[in-house]
């Protein structure tokens, strides 16, 4: 009873100390200005709001509470030797990493790239350095890389499993240029989730002892144990042309579950093997941006889905609330007739809408290719094309250019991307997107 006490008033003591870092309140902020950038960006393209930002920001925060419990819960057995100055030497090499791109912001990537130099420093135990130099070779050889890299499977299968479940209904339906300059429809999936940690470490305390022994620390788990508070965010982007969202997250889920499961299954390998430790780390940061050029790959030898069919429109997106919400259209499917008419493209649909002011019918052709006829009364201030998002013609002025996101592009979201000239068209410059790739940041 005495150590149940003692262990929650470590839990209650290291999450007060949490909540007073601004490294998790950096990570929200991060997240926020990402979702108002979409938020903007589809009230350019599309002139209205399919997302509220607020309200993305507010689910994702609770999706990284949720990760952080299970995962601090995991840790307890697993345990952890980091100490403060560890916890600084990995924000210092994320922060690094982040001025280069910001997929580099990343777990993997930090954690990998020191297990490298740890190896390389381990080649010259003699070697000690001077002054802050010595201080920064020191930090890292007391890294417990294996650790880490276990940490660092535990995000990623905490990820896969926030991807399958939230991934989808953040997903933005964008305008790109396709493989042959012809405009085709797509989305860009874009979630981050900020992950508070609370590591179990070996400490010499007056307190109780833990009644069994976590796979990392050894002995020195017989002095005692304290809790060290670790923020860290999860994440990933990607854009899909050839699949539905929820096909994609899925993909993109199973991928990180099975990424997730051999970083730990390596990490644990090179804790019981030291050599291994070499090929561990560079597990970590190589099959990462496998899984970045598979994605892109794949992408590019799909045929595009948000293209208009012969004889008809295809949707893109349906705006959340809107007549063809109710009506039941989805993403995917395809306008074939209104009022008995065919709508081959956008203007015939308008004049179609027209025909009935007050009523309309529609047929409309499912994924499955079945026709499925719905009817619903027009009201006044009802959207112009019934609250639906149509793929790109060749009248569409702005597509967007996938460019790597920086930080400064982030802070500004009307820099960075370019609009795509097309038909001749005047087109605007829109705000940027980031481009497919996958990351979760450690922080």
């Amino acid at each position: 009873m005495d150590l149940l006490l003692e262990a929650l008033w470590k839990v209650l003591n290291t999450g007060l100390q949490l909540l007073l870092q601004p490294f998790y309140y950096i990570s929200i902020l991060v997240i926020m200005l990402i979702y108002r950038r979409q938020v903007l960006l589809e009230r350019r393209l599309f002139h209205a709001r399919l997302h509220n930002w607020v309200s993305q920001t507010w689910r994702t925060v609770l999706g990284g509470l949720a990760a952080g419990a299970c995962i601090s819960l995991i840790s307890a057995f697993v345990g952890m030797t980091l100490t403060l100055e560890g916890v600084l030497c990995l924000w210092i090499v994320t922060i690094l990493l982040l001025l280069i791109r910001v997929r580099y912001f990343c777990l993997a990537y930090s954690v990998g790239l020191l297990g490298i130099v740890q190896f390389v420093l381990n080649l010259f135990p003699g070697y000690a350095g001077e002054g802050w130099i010595g201080t920064a070779i020191r930090v890292v050889r007391e890294l417990n890389i294996p650790a880490l890299l276990v940490l660092v499977g535990l995000l990623h299968l905490a990820e896969g499993l926030l991807v399958r479940s939230q991934a989808a209904s953040f997903a933005g339906p964008l305008f790109f240029e396709g493989k042959r300059g012809k405009l085709v429809g797509g989305y860009q999936m874009q979630s981050l989730w900020p992950v508070p940690l609370l590591l179990l470490i070996p400490a010499q305390t007056s307190g109780g002892i833990l009644p069994w022994t976590p796979l990392f620390g050894g002995e020195a788990w017989q002095g005692g144990f304290a809790l060290i508070a670790l923020p860290a965010i999860i994440g990933f982007s990607e854009v899909t042309t050839g699949l539905l969202p929820q096909q994609k997250a899925r993909i993109t889920s199973g991928r990180l579950l099975a990424y997730g499961t051999v970083v730990i299954a390596f990490a644990l390998a090179s804790h019981w093997w030291t050599p291994v430790l070499l090929v561990a780390a560079l597990t970590a940061i190589l099959l990462h941006e496998g899984l970045i050029v598979l994605s892109r790959f794949e992408e590019q030898q799909r045929s595009p889905l948000f293209v208009h069919p012969q004889g008809g429109l295809k949707v893109l997106a349906v705006l959340p609330g809107s007549p063809a919400a109710e009506l039941g259209i989805a993403a995917g499917e395809t306008v074939m007739r209104v009022n008995g008419v065919p709508v081959p493209t956008k203007e015939e649909l308008h004049a179609a809408l027209r025909m009935q002011p007050a009523f309309c019918k529609l047929e409309v052709r499912n994924l499955s290719g079945e026709s499925k006829f719905l009817q619903r009364a027009i009201y006044a201030g009802d959207h112009h094309q019934l609250g639906v998002i149509l793929a790109p013609d060749e009248q569409a002025p702005v597509a967007v250019k996938l460019q790597p996101l920086s930080l400064l592009q982030l802070l500004s979201p009307r820099r960075g991307a370019q609009g795509v000239r097309h038909g001749g068209a005047t087109a605007s410059a829109a705000a940027g997107s980031s481009p497919a790739e996958a990351s979760d940041a450690a922080r």
